[in-house]
């Protein structure tokens, strides 16, 4: 923990929740000004409480970035992404319940249940608002979602547009409590490089495939050797049957090929020096069900001080 304090210091855990697709992991990249957590046009490609720090002036925000709280729990991993992201939010101080603009679902309304008792301000933020073509549904919306909850603030944006972004870090500064810097002023996440190269080759894989092979895919990084001018890492990517093996190697391997290549991009730009990937693909049946190899792949999310 920082000693940084003095006062009108501001710090608090800000707890992004939601249901799955409404843009929460982009939400935080944005706001944290790097891509930290790892994103994909599919639901569920968050499956652990990612937390990201950003510092500036007498403020120090503490993101943690929630899986989606979704109803479908048939596997032991879908149990424990729900598990995880519902037990982030004791520890809030101030949540962002973010939705999708123009659209209501049960899933929103079952997320919503669960904040309505929590003794912390809630401000919802109402998230790819670019995406409504009739500008004029809009308003009316956000009066009809504005009713159904007690909210601090109503902040529609979209995560793409760096005012709105701005205008919402302003609207959580208000809401932070006074005191003492949790983390020293130049931390950016409590995860390990490791952890965070897994993740990214992991998202990589969730923009590449399609269907439901997705999430039938793990990633562990199998060996992670920094130099002083290179990182070196090898990494398995499991998959359930042999058929999603060759899907996920691709024709004379031009999909694993791809998913290395960009996965290197994003690591080295967050690592800040180059990185050598070599990726590797087995074959584990019915990992999502088995408690210990989520246990080894820490699919519950488990971090923070």
């Amino acid at each position: 923990m920082s000693e940084a304090a003095g006062q009108g210091t501001r710090c608090g855990r800000i707890v992004i929740a939601g249901r799955p697709n409404v843009g929460k992991s982009t939400l935080l990249n944005r706001m944290l000004g790097v891509h930290l957590a790892a994103t994909a046009p599919k639901p569920q490609t968050t499956r652990h409480r990612i937390l990201g720090v950003r510092t500036e002036g007498d403020t120090q925000m503490v993101f943690i970035d929630t899986p989606g709280i979704h109803g479908r729990q048939k596997r032991l991993l879908n149990r424990r992404i729900n598990r995880a992201a519902i037990a982030a939010l004791a520890d809030a101080d101030l949540v962002l319940f973010v939705i999708e603009a123009g659209k209501w679902r049960g899933e929103d309304e079952a997320v919503l249940a669960r904040l309505r008792d929590l003794p912390v301000p809630v401000v919802l933020v109402v998230n790819k608002v670019d995406r409504v073509r009739d500008k004029t549904r809009l308003l009316p919306f956000l009066a009809e979602v504005g009713e159904r909850g007690d909210f601090a603030e109503i902040v529609p944006l979209s995560a793409f547009r760096e005012k709105s972004v701005r205008r919402l870090l302003e609207v959580i500064r208000r809401h932070l409590p006074e005191q003492p810097f949790l983390y020293e002023p130049d931390t950016l996440t409590d995860r390990s490089m490791r952890f965070l190269s897994a993740e990214l080759v992991r998202e990589q894989l969730m923009q590449a495939l399609q269907a439901e092979v997705p999430y039938s895919v793990a990633v562990e990084v199998e060996s992670f050797r920094e130099q002083p001018h290179r990182i070196d890492i090898s990494a398995l990517i499991y998959v359930e049957r042999d058929s999603q093996k060759k899907i996920v190697i691709g024709e004379k391997g031009r999909v694993l090929k791809h998913v290395g290549s960009v996965a290197r991009q994003r690591i080295a730009a967050l690592a800040g020096k180059p990185v050598h990937l070599k990726l590797w693909v087995k074959v584990k049946p019915g990992w999502a069900d088995d408690p210990r190899w989520l246990d080894r792949l820490d699919v519950e999310g488990e971090a923070g001080p």
